[in-house]
């Protein structure tokens, strides 16, 4: 797919000194989930705020659909939708009305039916007369959504979108979110909920400190970077590894009924087979073996410990 949009070594610096991104590169193809993880003040919002024309860049450059957002910004604008982590809305004017005036800004002539046809996707319609000040946070997020989308946008930005939204309203919005990238809308998202970036996002990518660490597909980042474990239950405790097992790094549980044993899914021999033989060999009965991959979450925080550790080397 082509990029819809380009960004070339950009960088944010401010006054006080601080560098918020630092030499930024990457392209993000049309139609695509791009899930950006990174710890508080990594310099995700800044990205996105660049983005969307709302802070200046210090250095590089950035294009939307080939317009640069600094030359041709109105063009370049008109085909984003933000999302907002803060909730700022009228709160003494209606849902509908508030969504009309965003379609206004944009210079789009009014259409009560797509507004009508958001609203619904998003569990607003029934509330679309009701005051913004009535509205839960939940559904005060919803109409940020609904905002966002007014202008039928190529791209949308959800920076924190589910943050303080309850479990069965986020599954709600994932859905439209999935429904989005099937009409062909590019989605860049920032979250603290990793399973849904695992989930959700065709590529991932970190940041940390204002520079973005990778940017790689998410079954891939999980193939190379995750790693699998092996419990192995025991039908009678142990007291410690027998001494023919040592060096194959088993971890044994401090009720010894169980044995952990890590390895890499994509090694051609795992080593499990072996193991299991040597187990039965040493008369240690099994009782049940389990698998799991690492999680996201895991893989985030390794990639952060192994880029500090690079840094303070």
């Amino acid at each position: 797919m082509p990029a819809i949009i380009e960004i070339e070594s950009l960088s944010k610096q401010y006054n006080s000194g601080t560098t918020a991104l630092s030499d930024v590169s990457m392209n993000i193809a049309e139609g695509e989930i791009l899930a950006l993880l990174g710890p508080n003040g990594a310099g995700k919002t800044t990205l996105i705020s660049i983005i969307c024309g709302l802070v200046v860049p210090t250095g590089g450059s950035v294009r939307v659909g080939g317009h640069d957002i600094g030359r041709d910004w109105r063009a370049a604008r008109r085909l984003i939708g933000l999302v907002p982590q803060e909730i700022a809305l009228e709160p003494f004017e209606t849902v509908l009305n508030t969504v009309r005036f965003t379609r206004g800004l944009y210079g789009e002539a009014p259409d009560d039916a797509y507004l009508e046809q958001i609203l619904r996707s998003l569990s607003l319609w029934d509330k679309r007369d009701a005051a913004t000040r009535e509205l839960s946070g939940g559904m005060k997020r919803r109409v940020l959504i609904a905002k966002a989308l007014s202008h039928r946008p190529k791209v949308l930005f959800l920076d924190e979108p589910t943050a303080g939204v309850d479990v069965a309203l986020r599954r709600e919005m994932w859905q439209v979110v999935e429904g989005l990238r099937r009409d062909g809308v590019t989605i860049i998202l920032t979250t603290h909920y990793l399973e849904e970036a695992e989930a959700m996002a065709d590529r991932i990518g970190v940041i940390d400190k204002g520079r973005l660490l990778l940017v790689r597909p998410t079954a891939e980042l999980m193939g190379e970077f995750g790693k699998k474990e092996l419990t192995i239950e025991l039908s009678t405790p142990l007291e410690a590894v027998p001494a023919a097992l040592a060096g194959r790094g088993l971890v044994l549980a401090p009720d010894g009924l169980s044995l952990r044993y890590d390895y890499d899914a994509r090694a051609e021999r795992s080593g499990i087979a072996r193991l299991l033989g040597d187990l039965a060999a040493a008369g240690i009965a099994v009782r049940d073996v389990a698998t799991r991959q690492s999680s996201l979450e895991e893989v985030f925080i390794s990639l952060l410990q192994d880029a500090r550790t690079e840094d303070a080397a």
